[in-house]
């Protein structure tokens, strides 16, 4: 597997020119804040209007709708688990959200993806862990399945970018 397929960016997910881009969306698909808010807004109202069809989405699962006015063609929402300390599957749930996405974007031939920190902000999954869940998923899963052409991480400020670059690269050496 080559590495050299993820990168780790400090950016705006919104802007990235790549198949899909990922959604840390919340249970109901409608719209919220952070990159959910953003995705929302930049997409345009016809996203909402397709994401009210969905019937909402399960912690650690995954589904797509169009891009609408998104660089990408696509969106992959998932719901990431809020923090409660740890002890409430957090982590395996948050494992599922970047498995589950990776799983339905080869199903439908994405091969450039871009991924959220999910789960990081108003949920208060602790960054260097969330991290370290993010980027173990995605080289299992490329061992497993390589199929794409390049994996974004879109890390929306330095805390975020600094633990997830530090990862990357320790698992580099």
């Amino acid at each position: 597997m080559d590495q050299r397929i993820i990168r780790i960016i400090k950016g705006d997910i919104t802007e990235q020119e790549v198949d899909a881009i990922v959604n840390a969306a919340n249970n109901s698909l409608l719209g919220g804040g952070g990159v959910d808010g953003a995705i929302h807004k930049a997409a345009g109202p016809k996203l909402l209007d397709e994401c009210r069809t969905l019937n909402g989405c399960a912690t650690g699962e995954a589904k797509i709708t169009h891009g609408y006015n998104l660089p990408a063609k696509w969106v992959i929402h998932t719901v990431g688990p809020v923090w409660h300390g740890g002890n409430n599957e957090e982590d395996r749930m948050l494992a599922k959200c970047y498995s589950n996405c990776l799983k339905l974007a080869a199903e439908e031939g994405i091969k450039t993806i871009a991924f959220p920190a999910i789960s990081t902000g108003v949920y208060h999954f602790p960054i260097p862990r969330a991290a370290e869940i993010a980027i173990n998923e995605v080289i299992d899963f490329l061992q497993e399945t390589p199929v794409f052409d390049r994996i974004l991480f879109v890390c929306f400020n330095d805390e975020t970018f600094s633990n997830f670059n530090r990862l990357l690269n320790e698992d580099k050496k």
